[in-house]
């Protein structure tokens, strides 16, 4: 009996996966959990979002919210792994986060990164922005003109990421209290 056409839909890839020279951007899923609560948990990834290490539930959470952003809204995070090794570097992604007492985003999908602390430095990040970047050129182009990202004023190397990816400064805020500054990358014509 010759199996049924349907079958092979499991072993395609997903459309929302992104590749670059060295990277392998996926949306997350359970199996992704260990990796974001260790990196999430490390108290050198997080003094410039929020300060505090997350505990487990935190993390779940933020699992949570990135498999639900694809799910309810059409986007949302990648876990960022070494194409070589398959090590997992990082989140980068898209969200709609409705942030309270932050004006400036006026609709338009909110980018963000975070890599653990081995990935920093090695040009990862800027790597997984511009992949992510042209998902959003494709995807987002016509509904928004541009894509925002917070970055607190002190975060010198995501400042850099967001420069050399051709986002420009256009605003200072606060969030829970801390300074944010508001970046902005219009999508290509």
């Amino acid at each position: 009996m010759k199996p049924r056409a349907y079958l092979c839909f499991a072993a395609m890839a997903d459309p929302r996966t992104l590749t670059t020279d060295r990277l392998v951007m996926t949306p997350h899923g359970l199996a992704d959990f260990p990796d974001v609560m260790q990196m999430w948990s490390d108290p050198a990834v997080v003094p410039f979002l929020g300060g505090a290490p997350f505990n487990e539930e935190d993390s779940w959470a933020r699992l949570l919210r990135y498999t639900g952003c694809w799910a309810v809204m059409g986007f949302g995070f990648w876990a960022v792994r070494d194409r070589a090794s398959g090590a997992f570097l990082g989140d980068v992604g898209f969200l709609e986060a409705r942030r309270t007492g932050v004006d400036g985003f006026d609709g338009d999908p909110e980018i963000g990164w975070t890599l653990n602390i081995a990935a920093q430095g090695k040009g990862y990040a800027t790597e997984a922005v511009r992949a992510a970047l042209g998902w959003g050129a494709t995807h987002f182009y016509g509904r928004n003109d541009r894509t925002v990202a917070m970055i607190h004023p002190d975060n010198s190397a995501s400042v850099a990421v967001a420069e050399r990816c051709g986002f420009r400064h256009f605003a200072v805020a606060r969030y829970k209290d801390q300074p944010t500054g508001l970046w902005a990358c219009r999508w290509p014509s």
